[in-house]
């Protein structure tokens, strides 16, 4: 349970906090430094040999509903050990969340769990949380899409946002691929086997992206680049870092190249024939923002999610945009070439969710942007929650009529 649960807190119990990822689910409860687990967004199902994913846009409805009430019961009544009557939600996603995916959520969780209420926060506005500030340029690598957005003084500026199918799973892709066409495994019987005829699926991509692979500073990243799309012939690769052991298991021990280190994680950087990447996602949304706010936004830079982890991420990100920045297409266009990026109290992974914990310990101001029960089993459906200073326009009713409890405490003694 939650140390000191109830202190200082009038009685109710505090909430649970929630950030469904597409790879990795965070959960644990509000006020607290951390979440209580991190497990992968799936479930197991004893008819399907693989694990089937919980985060799923293009499945219908009844099936996404099946998977997502066993993954909530199992994070409930394995991991939190809490009754989910008790205790408020809030829910960290996406400003990119389907509709669907959001009113498949809240069934479950209000239909089939019966919580008192549940809070849809985004997670870029949610991040500032942990840093004190209003305004900032937040930028999510996430597993499977890099997404910007800016935030000026508490409000999303969401006709400025950019996103890109670059992270984690993209250098997952490039990873498997180089994996299986240049290493190999030795194990108890023989060495220097290819890897398809020992493994059948490459495993453990997660752990090898950190332990084995690094980002490579930018004179030295842009001479791979060059090497990798040479046309002529003229470009020569930079010396490879070494050649890495990395074990599988007791008996088999991959031989992972040195050339697959530094290059697989290139291809966050590498613009494409729209002169696209992960810098040009930060410079190009500046550019959109309002003249005024872009010398605010461009020093106060934040990076979230689980690829900004990987080591010499953030350097390389800072250089590129310095590199990016005294181009034509951005020298024109931007005055300011001052940019910072902030270091939040927490892992880049767990940001977001530190965020919601802190929202969340917030009782008064949580009660009042929560939808309670009573609301949705009224409405039959889930406002949209974009800013900390406006309250949603779905609170707006005709003057007369009495409006259902959306700002109703869980645990009031109202009748």
């Amino acid at each position: 349970m939650p140390l000191y649960e109830g202190l200082g807190s009038g009685g109710e119990k505090t909430a649970v906090v929630i950030d469904l990822g597409e790879a990795f689910t965070k959960c644990g409860f509000a006020g607290e430094t951390g979440p209580r687990c991190i497990i992968p967004s799936e479930i197991k199902k004893p008819d399907v040999a693989k694990p089937v994913k919980v985060v799923q846009y293009n499945i219908n409805t009844e099936e996404l509903y099946s998977y997502l009430k066993e993954f909530i019961h199992m994070l409930y009544f394995r991991h939190l050990l809490v009754n989910p009557r008790d205790r408020r939600v809030v829910i960290i996603e996406s400003v990119l969340c389907p509709s669907h995916f959001r009113d498949t959520l809240t069934r479950v969780l209000f239909k089939h769990f019966e919580v008192p209420s549940v809070l849809f926060a985004p997670s870029h506005l949610m991040s500032l949380l942990t840093l004190g500030i209003n305004s900032a340029m937040v930028l999510d690598c996430g597993y499977a899409e890099s997404l910007v957005l800016p935030i000026y003084e508490g409000i999303p500026i969401l006709s400025c946002w950019g996103s890109l199918p670059l992270g984690g799973k993209a250098i997952h892709k490039e990873l498997e691929y180089q994996l299986l066409e240049q290493c190999t495994v030795d194990t108890g019987l023989a060495k220097g086997q290819s890897l398809p005829s020992v493994m059948g699926k490459v495993c453990l991509l997660w752990h090898m992206r950190f332990r084995t692979c690094f980002v490579s500073d930018l004179q030295r990243g842009l001479k791979i680049q060059a090497a990798k799309f040479n046309i002529d012939g003229s470009a020569e690769r930079p010396s490879p870092p070494p050649d890495v052991d990395y074990p599988l298991d007791g008996e088999k021990i991959l031989h992972v190249v040195g050339p697959i280190r530094d290059s697989v994680v290139e291809i966050l950087f590498e613009q494409d024939n729209e002169e696209t990447s992960v810098a040009t996602l930060i410079l190009d949304s500046l550019v959109q923002c309002p003249i005024d706010t872009r010398k605010q936004l461009a020093e106060n830079l934040v990076v979230i999610g689980g690829t900004a982890m990987l080591p010499g991420f953030l350097h390389r990100l800072m250089a590129e945009i310095r590199y990016l920045v005294e181009k034509p297409k951005y020298k024109e266009a931007l005055a300011t070439k001052t940019f910072r990026i902030h270091t939040p109290p927490a892992k880049p992974n767990c940001v977001a969710w530190l965020g919601g914990a802190i929202f969340g310990a917030l009782q008064d101001i949580l009660g009042s942007r929560s939808v309670s029960k009573e609301y949705y089993s009224q409405t039959g459906r889930i406002p949209d929650w974009c800013c900390l200073n406006n309250p949603p326009l779905e609170m707006m009713f005709d003057v007369g009529k009495a409006p259902p409890p959306l700002m109703k405490r869980a645990f009031s003694t109202e009748k």
